[in-house]
């Protein structure tokens, strides 16, 4: 009863006058929770292991303000509301005169290590615990056996032959579709061939005919043998009590994280297609636009509330696994130099490990402004995030 009051309230909200700027707000609230909680982790652990902290800040600077000050630490208000920050003593590679022993280019790697781990495993708990709200609330989405039909687009064959958004496909030539394997299959077998397909439309069967062949998507990429629809597995929410929720909260976590690792090894195509005149494959990187873009779409959906806090908890495991990465200036880079030094028995130059972290940071930032400009032009374009 909850879930479905919030449900509706969030799409009168959405679909208001507001629209635009509910997106941008709705985006800033998403990103500000993921790094306040990511920074959050590094405080909690970095206190713990006797690591100097200078500073804690909420949104990132210009500072605004001192909340206040405590053992040492200034709490601060900042400007621009994106999450927050955490400085340590030794962050930067300077001296361990500087600050001493509390610091963290003082500091032992294992001490250094458990405080970079900390700051990613943040993002994957808090992914955890979103998954296992929306459960206890909402239920555990169950496929029901059926692909579910999200998009057609015009001028192919699905088009031609009728089929709608919202169809659940049930056969195609007589075979059950019960996985998006059989459509292709079914696709490449019967290409040029007229077959039967059974969808459930407002509750009862419909029969449609419909003729497999090359077709065009809306971003110019090519099919040589398909339908013309986006689909994907149908699912249903299925109730579950409060204690069975966390289980199922954590096991769907680790398996979104599985799959995620698995398509790290498309990451080097897709940044590459962003410089190919050709369109990039679906499913490419993102930047910030591309990621306000997104919030924008979910949060339109009928089911916008619970869409938004999904996509919040998958990026959320997309952080932990990105920062966990041995990219310069990451979390991952930090973690590997303290197992080199812990190797190697003393400690790595602090103005070369700095160096290597600030040649890291342009790189990001150069990437970033790629994928900005990539998401820009995929707006103008009107390019859709989602049901491609």
């Amino acid at each position: 009863m909850l879930a479905s009051t919030l449900t509706n309230i969030w799409q009168q909200v959405a679909t208001g006058i507001f629209d635009p700027l509910l997106t941008v707000l709705v985006f800033l609230l998403m990103l500000s929770l993921l790094v306040f909680v990511h920074e959050l982790g590094h405080l909690w652990v970095g206190l713990r292991m006797g690591i100097k902290v200078e500073e804690f800040g909420i949104g990132f600077p210009p500072r605004a303000m001192v909340l206040f000050e405590r053992n040492g630490i200034k709490y601060t208000l900042n400007w621009l509301p994106l999450g927050g920050f955490v400085r340590f003593a030794g962050m930067d590679g300077e001296k361990d005169s500087v600050y001493g022993t509390g610091s963290l280019a003082a500091a032992p790697p294992w001490r250094k290590i458990p405080v970079m781990l900390a700051g990613p495993l943040m993002n994957f708990v808090l992914a955890v615990v979103i998954f296992t709200v929306l459960f206890a609330t909402v239920g555990v989405p169950t496929p029901t056996g059926r692909m579910l039909i999200s998009n057609v687009f015009p001028n192919t064959p699905a088009a031609a032959a009728g089929f709608q958004a919202g169809d659940a496909l049930v056969s195609l030539d007589g075979q059950p579709v019960v996985d998006e394997n059989v459509v292709r299959e079914v696709a490449q077998r019967r290409l040029g061939t007229a077959i039967e397909a059974v969808v459930v439309r407002d509750g009862a069967e419909v029969t449609l005919t419909v003729t497999p062949g090359a077709w065009t998507a809306p971003d110019g990429r090519e099919f040589s043998a398909g339908f013309g629809f986006s689909y994907g597995a149908q699912t249903v929410n299925q109730p579950i009590n409060p204690i069975a929720a966390i289980g199922a909260g954590f096991t769907h976590s680790v398996e979104l994280t599985g799959r995620m690792i698995m398509m790290l090894a498309d990451l080097p195509a897709a940044i590459a297609g962003l410089f190919s005149p050709t369109p990039p494959p679906a499913g490419e990187p993102l930047g910030p636009v591309g990621i306000a873009r997104a919030t924008g779409e979910v949060i339109r959906q009928p089911d916008g509330f619970v869409s938004f806090w999904s996509l919040t908890a998958v990026l959320s495991l997309n952080l932990f696994i990105l920062n966990l990465l041995p990219i310069p200036a990451l979390d991952g880079s930090h973690i590997l130099f303290a197992l080199i030094e812990w190797v190697r028995g003393k400690k790595l130059p602090p103005e070369k490990e700095a160096l290597v972290h600030a040649f890291g940071f342009m790189a990001l930032m150069g990437l970033m402004a790629l994928l900005t400009v990539n998401d820009v032009i995929n707006a103008v374009q009107g390019t859709p995030i989602f049901g491609r």
